[in-house]
This record gives C-alpha cells, structure tokens and sequence, in this order.
C-alpha cells in the first residue's frame, strides 16, 4: 500500500463511518478496487483511521456529548452488547472482512430498509427528542441492534439509527445518538488493532496512520456536519437509494467475475 491509497482509504473512513452506508463495505470495496484488499497491513490500518473519525464527533459535539454526564449511563449501556459479543466473535468477524460478495447483499438489502424506514418513519410519533431521555432498557436495545453492523456491509450507524427509532427517538436525536455511540465502539475496536499490531509496525506505516487520522478527521467533521442536515430535511431514503445501486453494481461485478 502506498501512501496515496492510504490517504484514499482515510477519506472514504471519514466520508462514510457516520452515515448510513457502510463505512467498512465501502473500504473493503476501495481496497478490492486497488487491489490491496489481500494486504495484512490494510485491514489493521483501516480500523486504525478510526481514531480521527472519533475525534470528529468529540470536537463537534463536546458540549452535547462531553459535558453531558446524563448520557454517559446510556451511552455505556447501549454499548455493552457490542463490547461484550465483539469480543467473542472477534475472529469469526476478522474471517468476513474481505468478503466482497457479502459486502454487496449487505449493501442492497440495507438499502432496501432504509426505504422503507423512510416510509415508516412518516407515521411514527416520536417519544424521545434528546438521547438522555431514554430509559437504560432502550439504550441496550439500540446497543443489540447494532450488533447488525458486524456483518460487513450493514452499516454501523445505520443499524443504530434503526435502534434509535425503533426506541421513539426523533429521526435526528437516533442519527446523532449513533455518533455518541461510535466514540466507545470505534475507541475499543481501534484500541485493541492498535496495541495488537504495534510491535510489528514499521516507521513508514505509523506515518501512514498519523496522516490517515488526520484526513479522516476532517473529512468526518464535514461527514456529520452535512449528514444531519440532509437527513433533517431529506430523510434516509436517498442514502437507501444509493446502497441499491452499489450493493447491484458490486454483485454484477462480482458473479461477472
């Protein structure tokens, strides 16, 4: 992998991690396209880049996020199922991650829902407009339904954002509850890549991670800034639309050969 390829990766990790299209899908489709997707280094590195996407959230939201001490227990709460089951099927999940074809049906069936959740979010009367609000018992429901995001191709954040309201939150409170939730999610993945692959790095890869965090940072603070404003006024059903074609366009290619 050459530097060039590693700053394209941080920008689809920073374009793509908080919305609701698959930020994993979308770098396991970007490795395959450059043909590094078989690169050890690659997967460790992209979890890696996590680290600027986190920090996006943290600075655009560190008075509704860090000075909020109501939503730390829930927070908490709705992350202990991934914590928890992650761990678990650790190796299982390492298995998938280059499975392109996966990738695809994920794409296409995850679109298809979020359609649908468009329609059926029209009819739904929200219960919960800020994500303190709710009680622990939603916020572990949310937290198993983002176990969905294991399958590559799922999408973290939308798997939460079904959670989200499924749970009566407002459409934004369930979008911006996904980036509260990705701080400890993503924080643990990438912590625990990080620590198991230091001893083997080399000088030119810790440079190729510093400059990937900091790309995906600030490509992951225009991600949310824009993101929230097209699903405020546009809702998710464009997003759905989106993963339709790719998740189609993938498989073609794939069973093409």
């Amino acid at each position: 992998m050459t530097l060039i390829q590693a700053l394209i990766l941080a920008v689809v990790e920073g374009l793509t991690e908080y919305l609701p299209v698959s930020s994993t899908g979308h770098i396991i489709l970007s490795s395959w396209l450059m043909g590094i997707h078989e690169n050890d280094f690659v997967k460790d590195y992209t979890i890696m880049v996590q680290f600027g996407a986190i920090a996006a959230v943290l600075v655009l939201y560190w008075k509704k996020f860090l000075l909020n001490f109501r939503l730390y227990p829930i927070v908490f709460i709705a992350f202990l199922p991934a914590a928890v089951i992650g761990l678990a099927v650790k190796n299982q999940i390492d298995q998938i991650l280059g499975d392109v074809r996966i990738v695809g049906i994920a794409l296409l069936i995850g679109g298809v829902m979020l359609v649908l959740t468009d329609r059926w979010i029209r009819n739904l009367k929200p219960k919960y407009t800020e994500p303190d609000q709710m009680p622990p018992a939603a916020a572990l429901r949310i937290g198993l339904f983002q176990l969905l995001a294991f399958i590559p191709g799922v999408s973290r954040s939308a798997a939460s954002i079904w959670g989200g309201l499924h749970q009566r939150l407002t459409l934004v409170a369930a979008t911006e509850f996904s980036f509260f939730l990705a701080v400890p999610t993503l924080t643990g993945a990438s912590a625990i890549k990080f620590l198991k692959v230091w001893p083997t790095v080399t000088p030119e890869q810790i440079q190729f991670m510093l400059w990937g965090n900091v790309v995906s940072f600030f490509v992951g603070v225009l991600a949310i800034h824009y993101f929230v404003r097209l699903v405020a006024r546009y809702g998710l059903r464009h997003f759905g639309y989106y993963r339709i074609l790719i998740g189609i366009a993938v498989l073609a290619q794939v069973y093409m050969g």
